[in-house]
C-alpha cells in the first residue's frame, strides 16, 4: 500500500514542477496576481489619480478664541436673584469668629461700665497686647481706602480692534487681512494645505506664520465647519474650480508679546464679526462660534 501512495507522491510533484518551468521559460519576468490583489491595487490607483486630479484647492483656518478674562456684568434679575441669596445667607448663616469677638469685646466693655469686670483676667493674658475687633476694623478699613482695583472697562483698549486687552467681558476672535485674488479681505487665519500632513497640522501652522506669537489650545481633530467658493469663470481651470476651506476651532492659552500696531490682525466680538466677514463666509461661521 505505501509503494502506490509514494509513486502518485513523486509523479504529482514531477508534474508540478515541469508546469512550473514551462511557465517561467514561456513567460519570463511574468508575476501572476489574484483577483483581489488586482482590484485592490486598482482602487489604490484610482484614489491616488483622483486625489491628484481634484479640482478644490484644500486649506484649513483656524477659529482663535480669547476666553472672557471678568464676569459680564449681571442682568436685572440676576441682580435681584443674588441679593435673595445673600438675604437668605444672612438670615441663616452662624455668627463668624470676627463677631464672636466683636460681642465678646461689647459685653467686656459693658461689665467695666458696671464695675463687674475683674482685673485678674487681663493679667492672666501677662504681656500680650489687648487688640480689640474694632481696631481691626478700622486698620481694615485703612487698607481698603488705599486699594485701587483695576478698572472693568478701559476706553482706549475697547476701542482699539488690534488690541487683546479690549472687551474683558467678552469672547474675542481673531481675524487676519489676507490676501484672496486681487483684493484683501479680513478672515479666520488661513493657509494651504501641502501633501504629507493633516488639515489639523495645517490649522496649526496658519496660526503659527501669523507674527504675534500666539499659542492655543485646539478643539479636537477634526475640522468644525467648512466653507466652500467657486473662482470666477474667467479663472478656473480644468484643474482648479475653486477653495474648500475646513475650520479647526482653538482656545487662546499663551498671548506672548504683544504684536506690532501695523500688524494685519484685530480681536473682535461676536457681535462684531459681520462688519469684516463676507455674508456667505460669515454664514458659515457663525455656525460654530459661540458668544459665550
Amino acid at each position: 500500500m505505501a509503494a502506490p501512495c509514494r509513486r502518485m507522491a513523486s509523479r504529482s510533484l514531477l508534474q508540478f514542477l515541469s508546469c512550473f518551468s514551462k511557465t517561467a521559460v514561456g513567460n519570463a519576468g511574468f508575476r501572476q496576481f489574484s483577483s483581489t490583489s488586482v482590484c485592490r491595487a486598482t482602487l489604490l490607483t484610482q484614489s491616488v489619480t483622483e486625489r491628484a486630479r481634484s479640482p478644490w484647492t484644500l486649506m484649513a483656518a483656524v477659529c482663535l478664541q480669547r476666553l472672557p478674562v471678568i464676569s459680564a456684568d449681571c442682568t436685572p434679575i440676576e441682580q435681584q436673584f443674588r441679593q435673595m441669596m445673600r438675604q437668605m445667607e444672612l438670615e441663616k448663616s452662624l455668627l463668624s469668629d470676627h463677631e464672636l469677638r466683636l460681642l465678646e469685646d461689647a459685653e467686656r466693655m459693658s461689665r467695666k461700665q458696671a464695675d463687674d469686670y475683674d482685673s485678674d483676667e487681663e493679667d492672666d493674658r501677662g504681656d500680650q497686647e489687648i487688640v480689640l475687633a474694632q481696631d481691626l476694623e478700622d486698620s481694615w478699613e485703612q487698607k481698603m481706602k488705599s486699594f485701587q482695583p483695576t478698572p472693568r472697562v478701559t476706553d482706549d483698549a475697547d476701542k482699539d480692534v488690534t488690541s487683546l486687552e479690549r472687551c474683558l467681558a467678552d469672547s474675542l476672535f481673531l481675524l487676519a487681512e489676507q490676501q484672496v485674488g486681487g483684493e484683501k479681505l479680513w478672515l479666520l487665519p488661513q493657509t494651504r494645505w501641502q501633501e504629507g500632513e493633516t488639515l489639523r497640522q495645517t490649522a496649526e501652522r496658519a496660526l503659527a506664520s501669523l507674527p504675534a506669537g500666539l499659542k492655543a489650545t485646539f478643539l479636537g481633530n477634526a475640522p468644525c465647519g467648512v466653507y466652500k467658493y467657486k473662482l470666477p469663470k474667467a479663472a478656473r481651470t480644468e484643474s482648479t474650480v475653486g477653495t474648500k476651506v475646513f475650520f479647526f476651532k482653538a482656545v487662546l492659552s499663551d498671548s506672548g508679546p504683544p504684536a506690532a500696531p501695523s500688524a494685519p490682525l484685530l480681536w473682535a466680538k461676536k457681535s462684531e464679526l459681520q462688519r469684516y466677514l463676507k455674508a456667505a463666509y460669515m454664514a458659515k461661521v457663525e455656525r460654530f462660534i459661540l458668544g459665550l
